[in-house]
């Protein structure tokens, strides 16, 4: 599912890099500026930074994606897991969190399994199978992280390589005078930007991501101590 998730982010990315260069074809403004500087710089450290840029939106919108999925009305879900229980039907309570997705019905289908070894065991169940969904909903989040990363360096080498291509040229010419660096020296510059423009980019979607989680989690946690506090009225504890 994953995997399906992932393949669809990249899908995603390619159309928005074809949505974007027919804009720049039809347009002469900014996108074709930003084509035409892409295309100045070095192309081998701007391929890479490309590379970051393509893989870490394809990420980051397959978690988007997949944390929506994720997203559950935990106030409704826990009124339908009331209405079992006040029914004695512990079984149908627990049908309720199998058809539900997202993580949290899944923790609190954990905790109704352990109903039978008191609150304790409810809790400590909950508590267990939490940590495991929290591994689940920040999945992939390493990688963001390292496209974050790579790119503005992968930006400063292009810089730094393209400034020694620049002193190579003088010593070979002899000459210091601008026309000779002024080239090299803005094609390194030209990588450094785009590095810390995908980094940018990144980093806003990462942002986004790590709050929803937060938010997820913070669901969970509600919904948990709801739980609880539900088989308890219900006399589920016996």
């Amino acid at each position: 599912m994953r995997k399906l998730i992932l393949l669809v982010g990249v899908f995603f990315v390619a159309a928005f890099f074809g949505a974007t260069e027919a804009l720049a074809q039809d347009d002469g403004g900014q996108f074709q500026i930003l084509k035409e500087k892409f295309i100045e710089g070095d192309w081998k450290f701007m391929s890479l930074v490309l590379v970051c840029l393509i893989l870490g939106l394809a990420f980051c919108i397959e978690r988007i994606i997949t944390l929506n999925i994720a997203t559950a009305n935990t106030d409704k879900l826990l009124g339908r897991i009331d209405e079992r229980l006040a029914e004695g039907d512990l079984e149908g309570a627990k049908e309720v969190c199998r058809s539900t997705p997202g993580p949290a019905a899944s923790v609190l289908h954990e905790g109704l399994k352990n109903a039978h070894g008191g609150p304790d065991a409810v809790e400590k169940a909950i508590v267990s199978y939490g940590s495991v969904q929290m591994g689940l909903l920040e999945k992939g989040l390493v990688w963001i992280s390292l496209f974050i990363a790579i790119a503005p360096m992968l930006g400063f080498m292009g810089t730094v390589i393209g400034m020694i291509q620049a002193f190579d040229k003088i010593a070979i010419v002899g000459d210091i005078s601008p026309a000779v660096v002024a080239g090299g020296i803005k094609v390194a510059l030209l990588t450094t930007v785009f590095g810390l423009i995908v980094a940018i980019i990144l980093q806003i979607f990462y942002n986004y991501i790590v709050s929803k989680i937060d938010g997820i989690v913070n669901k969970m946690e509600d919904a948990s101590i709801g739980l609880v506090d539900v088989m308890a009225k219900n006399n589920v504890f016996k």
